[in-house]
Protein backbone atom coordinates (compact mmCIF):
# COMPACT_ATOMS: atom_id res chain seq x y z
CA UNK A 1 0.00 0.00 0.00
CA UNK A 2 1.29 3.46 -0.93
CA UNK A 3 1.97 5.48 2.22
CA UNK A 4 0.46 8.49 0.51
CA UNK A 5 -2.93 6.80 0.81
CA UNK A 6 -2.49 6.70 4.58
CA UNK A 7 -1.41 10.33 4.68
CA UNK A 8 -4.37 11.44 2.56
CA UNK A 9 -6.83 9.46 4.66
CA UNK A 10 -5.42 10.74 7.98
CA UNK A 11 -5.52 14.33 6.73
CA UNK A 12 -9.21 13.96 5.84
CA UNK A 13 -9.94 12.24 9.16
CA UNK A 14 -8.28 15.11 11.07
CA UNK A 15 -9.90 17.96 9.15
CA UNK A 16 -13.28 16.37 8.43
CA UNK A 17 -13.17 18.01 5.00
CA UNK A 18 -11.60 16.81 1.74
CA UNK A 19 -10.94 20.31 0.41
CA UNK A 20 -9.12 21.44 3.58
CA UNK A 21 -7.15 18.20 3.63
CA UNK A 22 -6.09 18.78 0.01
CA UNK A 23 -4.93 22.29 0.89
CA UNK A 24 -2.81 20.96 3.76
CA UNK A 25 -1.35 18.27 1.53
CA UNK A 26 -0.69 20.76 -1.32
CA UNK A 27 -2.56 18.64 -3.85
CA UNK A 28 -5.88 19.07 -5.65
CA UNK A 29 -9.22 18.08 -4.14
CA UNK A 30 -9.97 15.60 -7.00
CA UNK A 31 -6.64 13.89 -6.33
CA UNK A 32 -7.54 13.29 -2.68
CA UNK A 33 -11.07 12.13 -3.58
CA UNK A 34 -9.73 9.70 -6.19
CA UNK A 35 -7.10 8.28 -3.82
CA UNK A 36 -9.67 7.79 -1.06
CA UNK A 37 -12.00 5.97 -3.43
CA UNK A 38 -9.13 3.69 -4.48
CA UNK A 39 -8.31 3.04 -0.81
CA UNK A 40 -11.90 2.05 -0.03
CA UNK A 41 -12.00 -0.22 -3.08
CA UNK A 42 -8.70 -1.81 -2.05
CA UNK A 43 -9.96 -2.49 1.48
CA UNK A 44 -13.42 -3.53 0.34
CA UNK A 45 -15.12 -1.33 2.91
CA UNK A 46 -16.45 2.26 3.03
CA UNK A 47 -14.31 4.41 5.33
CA UNK A 48 -16.05 7.78 4.97
CA UNK A 49 -19.56 9.20 5.03
CA UNK A 50 -19.45 12.12 2.63
CA UNK A 51 -21.74 15.01 3.56
CA UNK A 52 -22.15 18.34 1.79
CA UNK A 53 -19.70 20.14 4.06
CA UNK A 54 -18.38 17.53 6.43
CA UNK A 55 -16.83 14.10 6.12
CA UNK A 56 -17.23 11.63 9.00
CA UNK A 57 -15.75 8.20 9.56
CA UNK A 58 -17.61 4.93 9.40
CA UNK A 59 -16.90 2.30 12.06
CA UNK A 60 -14.42 0.76 9.64
CA UNK A 61 -12.95 4.22 9.11
CA UNK A 62 -12.38 4.70 12.83
CA UNK A 63 -10.57 1.35 13.02
CA UNK A 64 -8.50 2.14 9.93
CA UNK A 65 -7.57 5.56 11.34
CA UNK A 66 -6.18 3.89 14.47
CA UNK A 67 -4.19 1.37 12.43
CA UNK A 68 -2.93 4.01 10.01
CA UNK A 69 -1.70 6.21 12.86
CA UNK A 70 0.12 3.22 14.36
CA UNK A 71 1.78 2.48 11.00
CA UNK A 72 2.90 6.09 10.52
CA UNK A 73 4.19 6.28 14.11
CA UNK A 74 6.13 3.05 13.72
CA UNK A 75 7.51 4.15 10.35
CA UNK A 76 8.71 7.46 11.83
CA UNK A 77 10.40 5.63 14.69
CA UNK A 78 12.01 3.17 12.28
CA UNK A 79 13.40 6.04 10.23
CA UNK A 80 14.87 7.59 13.39
CA UNK A 81 16.32 4.25 14.49
CA UNK A 82 17.98 3.73 11.12
CA UNK A 83 19.40 7.23 11.27
CA UNK A 84 20.59 6.53 14.80
CA UNK A 85 22.55 3.54 13.51
CA UNK A 86 24.77 6.05 11.73
CA UNK A 87 25.13 8.23 14.82
CA UNK A 88 26.80 6.46 17.74
CA UNK A 89 26.51 9.41 20.10
CA UNK A 90 22.98 10.56 19.34
CA UNK A 91 19.50 9.20 18.72
CA UNK A 92 16.20 8.98 20.56
CA UNK A 93 15.31 6.61 23.40
CA UNK A 94 11.57 6.01 23.74
CA UNK A 95 10.65 5.09 27.31
CA UNK A 96 7.27 4.34 28.87
CA UNK A 97 6.81 4.57 32.63
CA UNK A 98 3.99 3.69 34.98
CA UNK A 99 2.94 6.26 37.55
CA UNK A 100 4.87 5.16 40.64
CA UNK A 101 7.99 5.72 42.72
CA UNK A 102 9.97 4.23 39.81
CA UNK A 103 9.41 7.53 38.01
CA UNK A 104 12.52 8.58 39.95
CA UNK A 105 14.45 6.60 37.35
CA UNK A 106 13.81 9.41 34.89
CA UNK A 107 15.66 12.29 36.60
CA UNK A 108 18.17 10.02 38.37
CA UNK A 109 19.34 7.80 35.52
CA UNK A 110 18.51 9.93 32.49
CA UNK A 111 20.47 12.80 33.97
CA UNK A 112 23.61 10.71 34.43
CA UNK A 113 23.24 8.98 31.06
CA UNK A 114 22.68 12.34 29.37
CA UNK A 115 25.99 13.61 30.72
CA UNK A 116 27.70 10.68 29.01
CA UNK A 117 25.76 11.07 25.77
CA UNK A 118 24.51 14.65 25.55
CA UNK A 119 23.21 14.25 21.98
CA UNK A 120 20.70 11.57 22.94
CA UNK A 121 17.08 12.73 23.18
CA UNK A 122 14.16 11.07 24.95
CA UNK A 123 10.48 10.41 24.35
CA UNK A 124 8.70 9.82 27.67
CA UNK A 125 5.30 8.13 27.68
CA UNK A 126 3.28 7.96 30.91
CA UNK A 127 0.55 5.33 31.06
CA UNK A 128 -0.61 2.23 32.85
CA UNK A 129 1.05 -1.13 32.28
CA UNK A 130 -1.36 -2.33 29.58
CA UNK A 131 -0.79 0.70 27.36
CA UNK A 132 2.97 0.48 27.80
CA UNK A 133 2.98 -3.24 26.94
CA UNK A 134 0.97 -2.58 23.78
CA UNK A 135 3.48 0.06 22.64
CA UNK A 136 6.39 -2.24 23.46
CA UNK A 137 4.77 -5.00 21.41
CA UNK A 138 4.19 -2.66 18.46
CA UNK A 139 7.76 -1.36 18.62
CA UNK A 140 6.71 2.21 19.45
CA UNK A 141 8.67 2.14 22.72
CA UNK A 142 12.18 0.88 23.32
CA UNK A 143 11.68 0.28 27.06
CA UNK A 144 8.91 0.23 29.63
CA UNK A 145 9.10 0.65 33.39
CA UNK A 146 6.44 -1.76 34.64
CA UNK A 147 5.05 -3.01 37.91
CA UNK A 148 5.50 -6.74 38.44
CA UNK A 149 4.55 -9.28 37.29
CA UNK A 150 6.11 -8.97 33.82
CA UNK A 151 5.63 -11.73 31.25
CA UNK A 152 9.03 -13.44 31.01
CA UNK A 153 8.13 -15.16 27.73
CA UNK A 154 7.56 -11.83 25.96
CA UNK A 155 10.07 -9.46 27.56
CA UNK A 156 13.65 -9.25 28.71
CA UNK A 157 13.94 -7.34 31.98
CA UNK A 158 16.20 -5.64 34.47
CA UNK A 159 14.94 -5.55 38.04
CA UNK A 160 14.80 -2.00 39.37
CA UNK A 161 15.48 -1.02 43.02
CA UNK A 162 12.01 0.40 43.62
CA UNK A 163 9.19 -1.19 45.59
CA UNK A 164 5.69 0.18 45.82
CA UNK A 165 3.17 -0.02 48.64
CA UNK A 166 -0.51 -0.46 47.78
CA UNK A 167 -3.23 1.34 49.65
CA UNK A 168 -6.19 3.69 49.49
CA UNK A 169 -6.37 7.35 48.48
CA UNK A 170 -8.82 9.21 50.73
CA UNK A 171 -10.07 12.64 51.56
CA UNK A 172 -8.51 13.87 54.78
CA UNK A 173 -11.97 14.27 56.31
CA UNK A 174 -12.95 10.68 55.47
CA UNK A 175 -13.46 8.59 58.65
CA UNK A 176 -11.03 5.99 57.26
CA UNK A 177 -8.28 8.64 57.15
CA UNK A 178 -8.00 8.41 60.93
CA UNK A 179 -6.71 4.84 60.57
CA UNK A 180 -3.04 3.95 60.13
CA UNK A 181 -3.89 1.16 57.66
CA UNK A 182 -6.85 -0.10 55.63
CA UNK A 183 -8.22 -3.60 56.28
CA UNK A 184 -10.70 -5.87 54.51
CA UNK A 185 -13.82 -4.54 56.22
CA UNK A 186 -12.76 -1.01 55.39
CA UNK A 187 -12.30 -1.59 51.67
CA UNK A 188 -15.64 -3.37 51.41
CA UNK A 189 -17.45 -0.43 52.98
CA UNK A 190 -16.67 2.29 50.42
CA UNK A 191 -17.08 2.87 46.65
CA UNK A 192 -13.77 2.46 44.86
CA UNK A 193 -11.92 3.67 41.82
CA UNK A 194 -9.55 0.85 40.90
CA UNK A 195 -6.82 0.23 38.31
CA UNK A 196 -8.69 -0.72 35.16
CA UNK A 197 -7.04 -4.13 34.59
CA UNK A 198 -9.42 -6.85 35.76
CA UNK A 199 -6.50 -9.12 36.66
CA UNK A 200 -5.23 -6.41 39.02
CA UNK A 201 -8.71 -5.95 40.48
CA UNK A 202 -8.96 -9.70 41.07
CA UNK A 203 -5.54 -9.73 42.70
CA UNK A 204 -6.45 -6.86 45.03
CA UNK A 205 -9.73 -8.54 45.97
CA UNK A 206 -7.88 -11.78 46.75
CA UNK A 207 -5.66 -9.92 49.23
CA UNK A 208 -8.75 -9.46 51.37
CA UNK A 209 -10.24 -12.91 50.74
CA UNK A 210 -13.15 -11.65 48.60
CA UNK A 211 -14.10 -11.72 44.92
CA UNK A 212 -14.03 -8.72 42.61
CA UNK A 213 -17.81 -8.78 42.52
CA UNK A 214 -17.93 -8.05 46.25
CA UNK A 215 -16.04 -4.79 45.84
CA UNK A 216 -18.03 -1.60 45.29
CA UNK A 217 -16.26 -0.56 42.11
CA UNK A 218 -17.42 2.92 41.13
CA UNK A 219 -14.86 3.53 38.37
CA UNK A 220 -11.72 2.16 36.74
CA UNK A 221 -8.69 4.35 36.13
CA UNK A 222 -5.37 4.28 34.29
CA UNK A 223 -3.41 7.17 35.75
CA UNK A 224 -4.31 8.63 39.13
CA UNK A 225 -5.02 12.29 38.33
CA UNK A 226 -8.63 11.91 37.20
CA UNK A 227 -9.36 9.30 39.86
CA UNK A 228 -8.07 11.75 42.48
CA UNK A 229 -10.60 14.30 41.28
CA UNK A 230 -13.36 11.77 41.96
CA UNK A 231 -11.94 11.25 45.44
CA UNK A 232 -11.82 15.01 46.07
CA UNK A 233 -15.48 15.23 45.03
CA UNK A 234 -16.38 12.57 47.61
CA UNK A 235 -17.56 10.07 45.02
CA UNK A 236 -15.18 7.26 45.93
CA UNK A 237 -11.80 6.27 47.31
CA UNK A 238 -9.02 5.19 44.93
CA UNK A 239 -6.87 2.08 45.13
CA UNK A 240 -3.34 3.03 44.09
CA UNK A 241 0.33 2.79 44.95
CA UNK A 242 1.94 5.29 47.29
CA UNK A 243 4.36 6.55 44.63
CA UNK A 244 1.53 7.69 42.36
CA UNK A 245 0.10 9.73 45.23
CA UNK A 246 3.53 11.17 46.05
CA UNK A 247 3.96 12.33 42.45
CA UNK A 248 0.61 14.08 42.51
CA UNK A 249 1.01 15.82 45.86
CA UNK A 250 -1.20 15.88 48.93
CA UNK A 251 -3.67 18.74 49.11
CA UNK A 252 -6.91 17.60 50.70
CA UNK A 253 -6.10 13.94 50.11
CA UNK A 254 -4.08 11.36 52.01
CA UNK A 255 -2.80 7.82 51.45
CA UNK A 256 -3.27 4.90 53.83
CA UNK A 257 -1.56 1.53 53.18
CA UNK A 258 -3.32 -1.79 53.20
CA UNK A 259 -2.99 -4.14 56.17
CA UNK A 260 -1.44 -6.61 55.85
CA UNK A 261 1.10 -4.68 53.78
CA UNK A 262 1.14 -5.35 50.04
CA UNK A 263 4.15 -4.32 47.97
CA UNK A 264 5.15 -4.69 44.31
CA UNK A 265 8.49 -4.45 42.52
CA UNK A 266 9.40 -2.89 39.18
CA UNK A 267 11.12 -4.02 36.00
CA UNK A 268 12.69 -2.21 33.09
CA UNK A 269 11.33 -4.31 30.22
CA UNK A 270 11.86 -4.50 26.47
CA UNK A 271 10.49 -6.80 23.82
CA UNK A 272 12.38 -10.09 23.63
CA UNK A 273 14.79 -10.38 20.68
CA UNK A 274 14.51 -6.64 20.05
CA UNK A 275 17.32 -5.24 17.89
CA UNK A 276 18.24 -1.86 19.37
CA UNK A 277 19.69 1.20 17.74
CA UNK A 278 22.96 2.33 19.44
CA UNK A 279 21.41 4.92 21.77
CA UNK A 280 18.88 2.41 23.16
CA UNK A 281 21.51 -0.32 23.42
CA UNK A 282 23.85 1.94 25.38
CA UNK A 283 21.01 3.06 27.63
CA UNK A 284 20.12 -0.55 28.48
CA UNK A 285 23.74 -1.40 29.20
CA UNK A 286 24.15 1.75 31.29
CA UNK A 287 21.13 0.91 33.47
CA UNK A 288 22.32 -2.67 33.91
CA UNK A 289 25.84 -1.62 34.86
CA UNK A 290 24.68 1.21 37.14
CA UNK A 291 22.40 -1.11 39.10
CA UNK A 292 25.12 -3.77 39.33
CA UNK A 293 27.42 -1.19 40.90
Amino acid sequence: MDLRLLEYFLAVARTGNITRAAEQLHVTQPTVSRQLAELEEMLGSPLLIRGKRQVTLTEAGVLFQQRAEEIITLLDKTRRDLADQRDLVGGTVALGCVESCASRLLPDRLGAFSRLYPQVRYEIYSADGDDIREKLDRGELDFGVLLEPVEAAKYDCIRLPYRETWGLLLRRDDPLASKEAIGGEDILSVPLSMPRREIVQDNIASWFGVSRGQLKIFAGHTLLNNAALLVEAGLCCAVCVSGAFALRGGGDLCFRPFAPERTTGHMLAWKRNRVFHPAASRFRDYIRDALAD
